[in-house]
């Protein structure tokens, strides 16, 4: 019963604490549908483990890299508008991912789990690609934590003052993938880009400065993690809906406290 609990605690403090300040850049920068849609395609990579019968972890990350990168072409080289490719890639991949689960034995155990997270089942191999995975986000952003701040202020003076424009939203949309991948098993293909929104957009109002804004949505993810976990173990609910409910507790508060505060 410890061992499990501490597991799941240390795995989501570890993805709340990157997804905090990553999650800040893909509020800033309306990057939200980017994250379902490479949710929805990580779906497709657990499929092709399962069919191929190679390691889960692997496949997720190799999938939702590759959709990354075809997202990059497409949006570069596209024939229709940017929402409609998404659009596109996240039902289509979604939809042909669960068609091939539907097809496997396995899926009346782990569907429920794929969609909306097992955080409870990690183990120590998972904990290892959750902390490999987050730090190596945490370093990203720490190198190019000016170069995003630039480009999302100021797209085309970045450009004028020779900012590889291009190159860091690639890089990000790869970091947003990278921790999709790991963090399916904590909240779920359907859940996994609201930790990366709600958290950010519970501290923006009480934020001043981006950097405020980026802690802020760290201290909200773990708070949340923390909260959802208590739920899970107490009232017995699922760990991945419960943080969801408990960052979005924390949402309401950041704009409701305010104004009650004005009128008292």
């Amino acid at each position: 019963m410890t061992d499990f609990i501490i597991n799941a605690l240390v795995a989501g403090l570890c993805i709340a604490f990157v997804a905090g300040p990553l999650g800040a850049f893909v509020v800033w920068r309306r990057m939200s549908y980017f994250g379902d849609t490479l949710a929805h395609s990580s779906l497709l990579g657990i499929a092709i483990g399962i069919l191929m019968d190679i390691n889960l972890q692997v496949a997720v990350i190799a999938s939702s890299i590759f959709f990354a990168g075809l997202l990059i072409f497409l949006e570069r080289n596209k024939t229709l508008s940017t929402d409609t490719l998404l659009g596109i890639l996240a039902h289509g991949t979604l939809a042909f991912g669960m068609l091939i689960l539907s097809l496997s034995n396995t899926v009346q155990i782990n569907l429920m789990g794929y969609l909306f997270g097992d955080l409870l089942t990690i183990g120590t191999q998972d904990l290892w690609w959750i902390g490999g995975c987050s730090a190596l986000v945490a370093l990203l952003l720490l190198k190019y934590w000016n170069g995003f701040l630039a480009v999302t202020v100021h797209e085309e003076l970045a450009k004028v003052e020779g900012v590889p424009v291009g190159k860091l939203h690639a890089l990000m949309v790869l970091m947003v993938a990278l921790l999709i991948a790991v963090s399916m098993k904590i909240i779920g293909v359907l859940l996994i880009t609201s930790l990366l929104i709600i958290p950010p957009a519970a501290a923006r109002k009480l934020a001043e400065t981006p950097e405020q804004m980026a802690i802020g949505a760290s201290i909200v993810g773990g708070l949340s993690v923390c909260g959802g976990l208590l739920l899970s173990y107490f009232w017995d609910t699922p760990a991945g809906p419960s943080i969801v409910v408990t960052a979005c507790g924390f949402f309401l508060f950041s704009y409701l406290a305010p104004a009650l505060l004005r009128k008292s």
